[in-house]
């Protein structure tokens, strides 16, 4: 995922609806200028944010997620629901999501576009897609690892 993947460049996309511009960053994040400065051109480059001057004397930029950024939302709630299960201590989770279409408090839950149950990695076979590389369909190590391309294994105690 690279530049994305990083939770520090994550920070800015979360709190991008709420502060878009660089000084409400600055107040939610507590960072260094220079550190979000580089954060946010790292989330630009990717094409995640898009950079838009809201005024000129000074020039100042506000920051909004593109169609891209928009779309890693739902990485960004699964990571967040892995935080709370692993992560929260005694005070509770940090952060509440709450889905204002239905008035509840929610997490993040990863399920089958078809069928609509949850995903669980023991339930979840891989095979290579028409986008692998070819040149990389040879090697024995590309075989070994997309070898079953059926139903998984189960794993006891996975």
């Amino acid at each position: 995922m690279g530049v994305a993947g990083r939770a520090a460049d994550a920070d800015g996309l979360r709190c991008k609806c709420h502060a878009p511009r660089f000084d409400g960053f600055i107040d939610s994040l507590g960072i260094a200028r220079n550190t979000l400065t580089d954060r946010l051109r790292r989330l630009e480059n990717a094409g995640l944010l898009q950079r838009r001057p809201y005024q000129s004397e000074p020039v100042r930029h506000e920051y909004l997620p593109t169609d891209k950024g928009r779309d890693f939302f739902g990485v960004l709630a699964a990571i967040n629901a892995w935080g709370d299960r692993w992560l929260t201590d005694d005070d509770g989770i940090p952060v509440v999501m709450h889905h204002t279409a239905c008035d509840h408090d929610t997490q993040a839950k990863v399920v089958c576009s078809s069928c609509g149950e949850p995903l669980h990695h023991q339930d979840v076979a891989v095979r290579t897609g028409p986008g692998y590389p070819a040149r990389l369909l040879d090697s024995p190590d590309v075989q070994a690892r997309f070898a079953t391309g059926g139903p998984p294994e189960r794993v006891a105690n996975a």
